[in-house]
């Protein structure tokens, strides 16, 4: 009998993804944000410092949170969008998990365990926690523009450090995908070697922390045939 040969990936198709902005008070009251560093032999921006985020896995959508995630956040990631609200805020909260070692969970059982293992659900859940959404601030969304090795439809979320469960310092469960993990002061930011995109949804960042944001969400939206700006509600 022949074997069936693997489905062939397209790895520049857009991808949904999710990315947290975990901040906090430095110790003279100064915005810092949670950063690392992609390697230098990752296929998308590589040598890049980044936030904790990345593509949204199918085991996402069969996430129970341990509680909603606030009403204007899920209704703007409703706007425009193939995807649930909560499988996004399930993606953002194990990509942090997976690339810091930072949960943001409550105590909680999970109705059924986890199949992944690692530093997938299943580590999470070890720790007695169930993903916790309900600080997640929606504050950008941006697609990737077309002639990247890798394509994302990516949204970007603003996350208090004392959501977290444990010590935010401590990075020991953390995974290899980002290194130099690290606080840094949101007015010294530029000084790293940061994507674009990057660039611009710090300074929305720092608009929103400073409460001079603009209402809506900024989506930078490449999916057409033209590059398009706007807001999203």
């Amino acid at each position: 009998m022949a074997e069936t040969a693997a489905p062939v990936v397209d790895k520049t198709a857009i991808r949904h993804a999710a990315t947290i902005v975990l901040w906090r008070s430095g110790a003279q009251g100064q915005a810092q944000v949670l950063m690392g560093q992609r390697g230098a032999a990752a296929a998308f921006m590589p040598s890049k410092y980044v936030f904790p985020g990345g593509a949204v896995d199918p085991a996402d959508a069969d996430v129970t949170l341990a509680d909603t995630l606030p009403a204007a956040t899920r209704a703007q990631l409703a706007m425009d969008a193939t995807i649930a609200p909560e499988t996004l805020a399930a993606a953002a909260i194990r990509e942090l998990w997976e690339e810091t070692g930072l949960a943001l969970g409550l105590p909680g059982t999970w109705p059924s365990p986890p199949a992944d293992e690692g530093h997938d659900w299943a580590g999470f859940a070890a720790r007695g926690l169930l993903p916790s959404a309900q600080h997640l601030h929606f504050i950008f969304r941006a697609i990737t523009p077309p002639g990247r090795p890798r394509r994302f439809d990516a949204r970007f979320f603003l996350v208090p450090a004392d959501a977290v469960a444990g010590d935010v310092n401590d990075f020991s469960a953390a995974s290899d995908e980002l290194s130099h993990l690290h606080w840094i002061d949101l007015a010294e930011t530029r000084s790293l070697d940061l994507p674009f995109i990057t660039e611009v949804v710090l300074a929305e960042v720092a608009a929103v922390l400073a409460d001079t944001s603009t209402a809506g969400v900024p989506f930078f939206d490449n999916s057409g045939p033209r590059p398009l700006f706007r807001r999203l509600g």
